[in-house]
């Protein structure tokens, strides 16, 4: 089918025509219920709508970016679909790697007495065809036992609903519908889901961070480093499993530290399993734009420089790169507890933009237990996800069908790069991001000076980055007093931060104290370079932006409103530029009555200003979901802002900020204000022009 009308306005005859023809093709083939997957932008093929809805949205919007017509390929169908947008029985497929395919129904239950047995895989294969078949009550035609269940099981997901509150419905919907097949507990639907696949693994840790009950220590029942038992304290109890007397009934103990591992690879299979996403995890070789411009990880340097160095992983499209996250978070939602858990997930880059960085498509590998953060031992609780990773980087990959052509082929994946912020990039790269030396950049380069009155290291080695005529480097006044002249610090390769850390053995744990004194800042030797590719990375750690847009908004908003506790402009600060002999005319000043009198800078707010800056932001109206209600942040009496979340600041810095300084301020305060959010803005667009990432600009 010719396709080239798609490229045409859409308010053109031709694309018009086209699209007609298209409905026609489309819903004639893979149309179901006189539904199909709408490829609009918004739509994504994650909605089924009707032909004139289809119609509505691919006139008003377009398709997907890279959008093409696969061949439709006839196929006998087992059953009708009870609903259009739960396709339970290709689910079942899917899970079971297309397991029974070519099994018709009337097969399943008529096996002769001289044929064997099916199997385990079997059995569970054709007991969730039977759920996905199954009606959940006489008559039902909206759902089958399974998407009843998995609508309920989400339901309960998405809405945070506890167990027991969970169960409790399940009793209540039994006792008012005793005709539908509704499981008797918790624990039986949760039964039925695992079939489906994609379960995790407790794997018991030891308290004090030490070490991981793992592999040739999976017997083990005490710590080899600090000694400290396996199992929680009981007295009672000093074997492994306890027997109840007259019966033949084992109670296994509780292990004192408990981590949850996800594997990985089924979790890479199933998205190839699935005919939902199979095509689209070679989007980033075949559809995706090369012109130049950074819309995907695959147009980075990075990315490129990887193909290069390992053309033999390159060559196959359907090979996945993956990123790596991790941050701690308090589960209990209140700050009057100190609790640390820190997940560790991961990101499959061969999706397109809009799918890669959806929830559906991020991959929860490890949860690591609190109560308190894991920090330099988080490599112990690395281990399993990077056995992992070993094994999908081997010769031979991990045998893999692929629904979009029908096949087996050999799956590879490499970790590209991990993401945080600052304080978790010193647990995952093993450089300390405090003290004197605390910038990974610069390395044993960094330039630091400590603030006597502060008491924190301060940072002026950054105009060695701009260029070598750049008049900033000159500019005394605006900074420390003195003119920049050394040329910008190369950073270290894989390779050099190998040798640094050569002969160096690290021991983990809460309790060891005999570490070697490890050169310049670091603390450890990052359990990635056992990668074998980590050392010819690039870039292997970045740092969240959001995180950073949130610390500069605060910073900024606060110093410029003069806010308690979030300025970086007081008493402190004045002393340590008398001390610096920089801005006399910031210096404090002691009044005749003793008192310390700061003389207001030129970035200070007055009340007035105070008050047209708040006032701005108080009737701000965005559209629903773009951003929240930040109004509600406001207060005008006095005037301050309080409790930005991470996007508030977001939408702070890209779009209000530059509006309501307008009207305050005086231009050489409020323009580089101006020109740092629309760097910003660019940083975070969808197209980037690897141009327009040039800082210097901004200091102008």
């Amino acid at each position: 089918m010719d396709t080239s009308w798609m490229s045409l306005p859409r308010a053109t005859t031709e694309y018009e025509n086209g699209l007609d023809k298209f409905l026609d093709f489309i819903f004639s083939t893979e149309g179901k219920n006189g539904q199909i997957s709408c490829p609009c932008i918004d739509c994504s093929n994650q909605i089924w709508v009707d032909r004139e809805e289809a119609r509505t949205h691919l006139q008003c919007v377009g398709f997907i970016k890279g959008y093409r017509i696969a061949p439709f390929i006839s196929e006998s169908c087992e059953t009708p679909m009870l609903d259009a947008e739960d396709d339970m029985q290709g689910l079942v497929h899917d899970a079971f790697n297309g397991f029974g395919e070519n099994i018709h129904e009337n097969e399943i239950g008529t096996q002769n007495e001289s044929q064997s047995m099916p199997n385990r895989n079997a059995k569970n294969f054709y007991k969730a065809l039977e759920d996905a078949k199954k009606e959940l009550y006489p008559g039902c035609k909206k759902f089958s036992v399974l998407s009843f269940i998995i609508r309920l099981f989400h339901s309960k997901c998405i809405g945070k609903c506890n167990d027991k509150g969970f169960s409790m419905m399940l009793d209540t919907l039994r006792e008012a519908f005793p005709y539908a097949s509704i499981p008797k507990s918790l624990y039986d639907l949760r039964k039925i889901i695992r079939e489906l696949g994609l379960s995790y693994d407790k794997i018991d840790a030891c308290p004090n961070d030490c070490m991981l009950y793992w592999k040739e220590n999976s017997k083990k029942t005490e710590c080899d480093i600090c000694h400290t038992s396996r199992y929680k304290a009981n007295e009672n109890d000093p074997d492994d499993e306890l027997t109840i007397p007259d019966t033949d009934k084992k109670i296994k103990k509780i292990g004192a530290k408990v981590l949850r591992h996800f594997p990985l690879i089924p979790r890479l299979q199933r998205l190839f399993m699935s005919s939902k996403t199979a095509a689209s995890m070679r989007w980033h070789e075949e559809s995706r734009t090369k012109d130049g411009y950074l819309r995907h990880p695959a147009d980075s340097p990075a990315w490129k420089t990887f193909d290069f160095n390992y053309p033999d992983f390159a060559s196959e499209s359907r090979n996945v790169r993956l990123g790596l996250a991790s941050d701690g978070f308090n589960p209990f939602r209140t700050m009057s507890v100190s609790h640390s858990t820190w997940p560790v997930v991961l990101m499959p880059y061969n999706l397109p933009p809009w799918m890669c960085m959806k929830q559906p498509y991020f991959f929860l590998s490890l949860l690591i237990p609190g109560p308190s953060a894991p920090g330099n031992n988080i490599d112990v609780y690395m281990e399993p996800l990077v056995a992992e990773l070993q094994e999908l980087w081997d010769i031979n990959g991990v045998e893999t069908y692929d629904a979009s052509t029908k096949s087996n082929f050999q799956m590879r994946a490499s970790l590209l790069w991990t993401i945080s912020d600052f304080p978790a990039y010193a647990n995952l790269s093993g450089w300390s991001t405090k003290g004197k030396l605390s910038c990974p950049c610069c390395h044993k380069h960094t330039k630091s000076q400590r603030l006597t009155h502060g008491n924190k290291y301060c940072f002026m080695g950054h105009r060695r980055y701009l260029p070598g005529d750049h008049a900033v480097r000159k500019d005394k006044k605006s900074f420390d007093g003195t003119k920049e002249t050394e040329r910008q610090p190369r950073g270290l390769t894989g390779s050099e931060v190998l040798d640094e850390l050569n002969g160096f053995e690290i021991k983990f744990g809460k309790l060891v104290k005999t570490n070697p004194d490890l050169p310049f800042n670091w603390k450890k030797r990052s359990i990635f370079f056992e990668l074998p590719y980590w050392k010819t990375n690039l870039l292997r750690h970045n740092l969240d932006v959001m995180h950073i847009k949130k610390n500069v908004c605060d910073s900024v908003v606060g110093t410029l409103m003069n806010l308690d506790g979030k300025t970086k402009d007081h008493l402190k600060a004045r002393l340590d530029l008398q001390e610096m002999g920089i801005r006399p005319e910031l210096h404090p000043k002691v009044q005749n009555n003793n008192k310390v009198y700061l003389p207001p800078a030129c970035f200070s707010m007055d009340k007035k200003e105070k008050d047209i800056f708040c006032r701005v932001l108080k009737k701000v109206k965005v559209p629903d979901g773009y951003a929240a209600n930040i109004s509600r942040c406001v207060e005008l009496k006095p005037p301050k802002l309080f409790g930005l979340k991470s996007h508030d600041s977001h939408i702070l810095m890209q779009q209000l900020l530059p509006i309501a300084l307008r009207n305050v301020l005086p231009k050489h305060v409020r323009y580089p204000v101006m020109k740092l959010c629309r760097y910003y803005k660019q940083l975070c667009s969808k197209v980037l022009n690897p141009n327009d990432l040039d800082f210097s600009a901004i200091i102008l």
